[in-house]
């Protein structure tokens, strides 16, 4: 993990982007976010994404089963428990799926629990400069191991499985969207913005 105390300026940047704002406002704001991560990548490019493995049990999530899936019952994202279940994953590791740059590391609510969410720069043909940003999230943890400003590689550990206080049963509600200035949200809505992170994560294996 490579810690740059310049960058803790970008969870500040993406806390003010998930607030209601002047629409020129949100603009500049979002415009300045985007220049400050072109930068810390340009700075890094070593934490350019060369790849996605699964969030638990990486690289293929041994000892672990997707429990709700993607865009069931409008469900944003995918909870992932170990096969044994119950409580049984409690504080198991939870791994950054791509390397990247912390961007919120917190408590938000009672439903949500501690959540970390991660930039990453990924290899996309279709854009002018053959890159684009998504965002992988990782909700009701129990431990948070990294910072906002944090720059994390593919299989760090990053925080530990969690039940947002015996909310539920312990699982990984695990999202990635391709919309980077999306608010927190509550796990469940209209599918604008989002992916499915099984289908995204088989497009983007590692190389051998």
């Amino acid at each position: 993990m490579l810690i740059l105390p310049c960058l803790l300026a970008l969870a500040a940047a993406a806390l003010i982007l998930y607030t209601h704002i002047d629409p020129i406002l949100e603009n500049a704001r979002r415009t300045e976010y985007l220049q400050k991560l072109d930068r810390t990548f340009a700075l890094n490019p070593e934490y350019l994404s060369d790849g996605f493995d699964y969030p638990v049990g990486p690289p293929d999530a041994k000892g672990y089963y997707c429990a709700q899936e993607f865009s069931v019952n409008r469900h944003l994202g995918e909870d992932w428990n170990g096969v044994r279940g119950g409580n049984t994953d409690i504080n198991d590791p939870v791994y950054a799926a791509a390397n990247g740059v912390v961007v919120f590391a917190d408590w938000v609510s009672v439903g949500w629990g501690n959540v970390i969410r991660i930039v990453h720069k990924v290899p996309d043909k279709k854009s002018e400069n053959g890159l684009r940003y998504v965002e992988t999230l990782y909700a009701h943890l129990n431990a948070i191991l990294v910072l906002p400003g944090d720059l994390v590689k593919r299989g760090e550990w990053i925080g530990t499985i969690g039940n947002a206080n015996a909310v539920y049963y312990a699982h990984l509600h695990f999202e990635i969207r391709n919309d980077i200035f999306l608010m927190n949200g509550g796990g469940y809505g209209k599918r604008a913005g989002f992916l499915r992170p099984r289908m995204f994560i088989r497009s983007q294996r590692p190389r051998p």
